[in-house]
């Protein structure tokens, strides 16, 4: 009797490793989904000291202050951003051509800059898996709001992707492309309306 116990126990045993192992692939520990690309860890921490950059022209318009979604769901309000740095931000949608071809240029522009300058992304009118598999594929490393509605393009007049506009340290309206502009050029406008080192 015992010896017919045991069998049995260790046929049970077995039988539950056996499902627990199916349940789980049995490959390994379960796969961890991916970190959310352009959320709130992507946003800047505070300005260098001594930071070189020009006084924005007398009679400048304001940037629209606006307040949006991270893709992590997490809130940054432009003002914030642009409190002590110039802001680029770059309207472009994970479908549009012209973007892709340009985005791999901004990023690396974005890295370059990065203690200077923030870059924001506002992706208009995207899912968020694609919005994901984009921000990945081009190494997207700045922070990206998800503008679903066009709310954020509406108050900056932006009609459809891309486009990019340059707003100085304190929130004054310096520079906008219709139809976006590349990094070199990007790179070159910012020497000369925002960086003074």
């Amino acid at each position: 009797m015992t010896r017919r116990y045991a069998v049995a126990a260790v046929a049970l045993a077995l039988a539950g490793v056996l499902s627990t192992a199916a349940c789980s692939g049995g490959d390994g520990p379960p796969s961890r989904p991916e970190p959310v690309v352009g959320g709130a860890a992507a946003l800047p921490g505070p300005a260098p000291a001594g930071l070189a950059l020009r006084p924005a022209p007398s009679g400048a318009p304001d940037a629209p202050a606006v307040t949006g979604g991270l893709t992590d769901g997490s809130r940054v309000a432009f003002a914030d951003l642009w409190a002590d740095r110039p802001v680029v931000l770059v309207f472009f949608t994970s479908w549009c051509n012209l973007c892709a071809q340009r985005q791999d240029a901004l990023s690396e522009l974005a890295r370059r800059h990065r203690d200077e300058v923030v870059l924001v992304g506002v992706a208009t009118g995207d899912q968020p898996a694609d919005l994901q598999r984009y921000l990945r594929e081009h190494r997207v490393e700045y922070p990206v709001v998800v503008d679903g509605d066009g709310t954020v393009a509406r108050s900056y007049a932006v009609r459809e992707p891309p486009a990019v506009v340059v707003v100085a340290k304190g929130g004054a309206l310096l520079r906008g492309w219709p139809g976006g502009v590349d990094a070199s050029t990007l790179d070159d406008r910012l020497r000369e309306l925002v960086l003074a080192g």
